[in-house]
């Protein structure tokens, strides 16, 4: 296939070319609902347009071959950074770097970052207290030994977290932040377990287990 200049939109660039039922099973961890158009995967306002063979200047030459998977809106523009997000994800997932406006980064070097629980209505004291030890001058607050934990209000709503919606009063976010990924995958599922949640990454991609939050192999 000849390589082609890209049009604008936040996209991930892989060091393989990625098939469509690999890339759709990435895609439904941020969006469920996802689906197949021919070799383009559509999910909420966005198409995830099939790889197509880079020229390495797109990554300031990290990588000599890369396929492009860029995402694209559909329609209003994607609430929520939802298509950076998407891009930043399939990237960290399929090994690869995500470029936005321009700018090339790779996903699995962020840091001060970690995975969030979402749950349909705001946990009291009382419900963490199992797990999570209130700050006094912050009722946002807790800790777990040196993991930090805030409750924010959820505006938004995250396809990947769809299925408590219909449960939702106060659809809330307890984000996690800590230095060992591992620690907080595991801490952020016991949470989820006792509080009727789900468990996102910082690109709002459902993770299923600890080991999610790390960079692949």
């Amino acid at each position: 296939m000849a390589k082609r200049r890209l049009r604008t939109g936040p996209t991930a660039v892989l060091p393989a070319k990625v098939q469509p039922a690999e890339l759709l099973r990435v895609v439904r961890l941020a969006d469920p609902a996802a689906r197949l158009d021919g070799d383009d995967v559509v999910a909420t306002d966005v198409r995830v347009c099939a790889p197509v063979e880079a020229e390495p200047g797109l990554t300031g030459g990290v990588l000599e071959k890369s396929w492009a998977v860029r995402v694209a809106g559909e329609g209003p523009l994607p609430l929520d950074f939802f298509d950076r997000f998407l891009a930043e994800g399939i990237a960290f997932r399929l090994k690869g770097l995500a470029v936005c406006r321009g700018e090339v980064s790779d996903p699995a070097d962020e840091e001060d970052t970690g995975p969030a629980v979402i749950v349909p209505v705001r946990p009291s004291a009382e419900e963490l207290a199992p797990l999570l030890e209130p700050q006094e001058d912050d009722e946002f607050t807790f800790t777990a030994g040196e993991i930090r934990a805030v409750l924010v209000p959820q505006k938004g709503q995250p396809p990947a977290v769809g299925e408590l919606l219909p449960f939702a009063t106060e659809l809330t976010a307890i984000e996690l932040r800590g230095d060992e990924p591992a620690k907080l995958g595991a801490l952020a599922l016991e949470l989820a377990d006792q509080l009727n949640g789900l468990v996102v990454d910082r690109w709002r991609f459902r993770v299923d287990a600890a080991e999610d939050l790390l960079p692949p192999e």
